[in-house]
């Protein structure tokens, strides 16, 4: 929409349905992951022959079936509220593998792990949905693994022989990973892990290794986007066919389309053909998926980076077809500001007609506490992060009254104090911050666990006293 370097990542580091029956639109449009500025100047889409998107239009809402536009009875969207004085609205999303209470906080689960912590610890934090990875999971295990296991909820066990007290799970397309390994954030957190450079001295593909990050590590034709596997060298073809057939094996209750993933500086021509790129692939997964939908839900990814013109286009197109929900993508600015600027006229172009209104919505890599409480008003209702959970593993641990570096001098006779007064999670309940800090300055793997578990848990508490305010009408 991220463990690999998450699409929150920027913004860190600056700092750090109602349920209605769906009507058919028939539409003629021809029109013409995310989150942070990719650095890079020139995009793999850019070494893409004559055979330019602007001969190639995506097909019209009329070419899918009617009764796509219905509704399903394995996912639905019900809006209970709606704010009085913003955007805001508290809803309930309901999937075969239970509830997701909006607006949601979602963790990120990049290799279908959370890092430091179990996901019965998560639940047990009232995390409902995860977000993992379809990229690193079609390395590692296997699609085809998952599958056989039984599907991604059995895979690993969450909410035991009760699938559905576990909770839900979404997963991406996996080419926000594959286009970042041109641009560097991919390759700079595998390199720093060491997976690059254990790749590169693997004499099984040692002709292969100067291809496996860098602006030649990216082959973008219509057919879809070639790339090389850090793991062992192999050549992948990611289609949004083949992505969206992964995603079946993995089995999670809400997937996303194959979109290409251009660098924020990008020519208006480059982006317009990127966008409609994006367009055909995410129509050609749509096609794929609704051959046997197997009780998921597909979200659109709405692009255009910052340019109003081509976001408009990509509401007006991503809409008008049976989408189940939309997310929002791409390059979405350099800092806040921007962001926010961002949607405040983009999630008004939601509002147009009841059909699309009453769908959810998802702001893809995007979900530190200032973030969310800027995009709440506007109207999302989940949003997902790894920042909660990457912030305790180095000791950020968080508060109502901020953020507490817990591995400061100043927390080592600490006691009796609990990381947050007000919370209620088993690590307040249990240990001190004189205790956090010992643990933390002797490198225990318990530190980790510990300051997962409250994250995640005051990341979950927030969410519901932001959900009682838009009740209240505060927001």
């Amino acid at each position: 929409m991220a463990a690999i370097l998450s699409k929150a990542t920027a913004f860190t580091n600056l700092q750090t349905r109602r349920h209605i029956s769906f009507i058919h639109p028939i539409s003629n449009l021809n029109p013409c992951k995310s989150f942070f500025s990719l650095s890079s100047t020139s995009s793999p889409a850019e070494k893409v022959s004559s055979l330019s998107s602007t001969k190639l239009t995506p097909p019209s809402a009329s070419e899918f079936p009617s009764w796509a536009y219905g509704p399903r009875d394995y996912f639905r969207f019900e809006i209970l509220h709606e704010s009085t004085k913003s955007k805001a609205r508290v809803g309930r999303i309901h999937t075969p593998h239970g509830v997701i209470d909006t607006p949601s906080f979602v963790a990120v689960a990049t290799n279908a792990a959370l890092k430091g912590v179990s996901f019965a610890q998560a639940d047990e934090a009232n995390q409902q949905l995860i977000f993992s990875n379809t990229y690193h999971l079609m390395l590692q295990p296997g699609s085809k693994i998952i599958k056989e296991a039984g599907g991604i909820h059995s895979y690993t066990n969450r909410g035991g022989t009760d699938e559905k007290r576990g909770g839900p799970f979404i997963t991406d397309s996996g080419g926000f990973q594959v286009f970042s390994l041109a641009y560097g954030s991919v390759a700079e957190e595998l390199s720093s892990k060491g997976e690059l450079k254990k790749a590169k001295n693997n004499n099984r593909f040692k002709n292969q290794n100067k291809n496996l990050s860098g602006k030649d590590a990216v082959k973008v034709t219509e057919e879809g986007v070639t790339f090389r596997s850090y793991r062992d060298g192999s050549k992948i073809l990611l289609t949004p066919e083949t992505t969206v057939q992964a995603q079946k094996d993995i089995g999670a209750d809400i997937i996303i389309p194959l979109d290409e993933l251009p660098p924020f500086h990008i020519s208006p021509q480059k982006l317009a053909e990127s966008v409609d790129r994006s367009h055909r692939w995410e129509a050609r997964s749509l096609k794929e998926h609704l051959k046997d939908i197997k009780n998921q839900a597909m979200y659109s990814v709405i692009h255009g980076g910052l340019d109003k013109d081509q976001r408009t286009k990509s509401v007006e197109y991503l809409t008008s077809l049976p989408f189940d929900g939309y997310a929002i993508g791409g390059s979405l600015g350099s800092n806040r500001d921007e962001l926010k600027d961002l949607l405040s006229w983009l999630m008004p172009l939601f509002e147009k007609n009841e059909r699309v209104k009453a769908k959810p919505r998802h702001l893809l890599g995007i979900a530190d506490e200032i973030n969310i409480r800027n995009a709440v008003p506007m109207g999302l209702d989940t949003m997902d992060s790894c920042y909660p959970t990457r912030i305790a593993r180095h000791g950020s641990l968080m508060t109502k009254k901020g953020l507490i570096h817990i591995t400061q001098g100043k927390y080592k006779n600490a006691y009796g104090e609990p990381i947050d007064e007000d919370c209620q999670c088993i690590v307040c309940r249990q240990h001190d911050r004189a205790y956090l800090h010992h643990l933390y300055k002797a490198s225990e793997p318990l530190a980790t666990m510990l300051g997962t578990i409250h994250n995640i848990h005051f990341m979950n508490d927030m969410m519901k006293q932001i959900r009682q305010d838009i009740l209240d009408n505060k927001i």
